[in-house]
């Protein structure tokens, strides 16, 4: 296995790339600034510059990867065409890359409540229309995939068990980042995350489960 990941400066991508290296593997990461980069990533990771703005760049990016996870997204900002260009536009092209590399595992990092046209969220220029967007995309690539819809986001980890749920059952909630990024990773190793919409968040009074249990236990 060897794994591609876009987005992987980012707050959740670069701990996405620390729980790779931690389970030996190799780490291709697509970034924009080199430089800006290996101040953040472990030096063992292969760093390639490229954008999923620029499709062209993503097919030598992608190189001999065999597994792609996507934390990619929009930061906030006066650009109304930002959650548009960067959560769908870029993930439809590393989706088709993807594709057409033979990619066995598709990974992207959404939203709890991109179903729900009306939260607060989409004030920022409807950036969960558009997430919601993108995972139908890779819902009907053929690609195998598993989608993560994480609440709230934590920078700070914890140790509150990890709550998983199916598509439209999780409302609100937090989750430290460190956590969604190791149910990212777990996913590529669990059968039963494959093809999947997984919803998680961290709560003191749940119960601790392995992560087979937590993905087999959504629909």
């Amino acid at each position: 296995m060897k794994a591609f990941v876009a987005g992987a400066t980012g707050e959740t991508g670069r701990r996405i790339v620390q729980e790779l290296i931690a389970k030996n593997i190799p780490v291709r990461a697509l970034v924009r600034d080199a430089e800006k980069a290996k101040g953040i990533l472990p030096p063992d990771v292969e760093l390639v510059v490229g954008d999923v703005l620029t499709p062209e760049s993503l097919t030598t990016a992608l190189g001999d990867s065999t597994v792609v996870l996507c934390a990619t997204g929009a930061k906030p900002s006066f650009d109304p065409t930002g959650p548009y260009k960067v959560d769908f536009e870029g993930t439809k092209n590393l989706v088709d890359t993807a594709k057409a590399k033979g990619i066995e595992h598709f990974v992207f990092v959404s939203s709890l409540c991109t179903s729900k046209l009306f939260h607060p969220l989409n004030l920022f220029w409807l950036i969960l229309v558009w997430k919601k967007q993108a995972e139908e995309y890779i819902q009907k690539s053929g690609l195998t995939y598993t989608i993560v819809r994480p609440g709230g986001l934590k920078n700070e980890d914890n140790s509150n068990p990890i709550v998983m749920q199916s598509a439209d059952t999780l409302f609100d909630g937090s989750i430290p980042r460190q956590k969604v990024a190791k149910v990212c990773v777990e996913s590529l190793f669990e059968s039963a995350a494959r093809n999947k919409i997984v919803e998680i968040v961290a709560k003191e009074e749940a119960t601790s489960k392995s992560f087979g249990e937590l993905f087999a236990n959504v629909a």
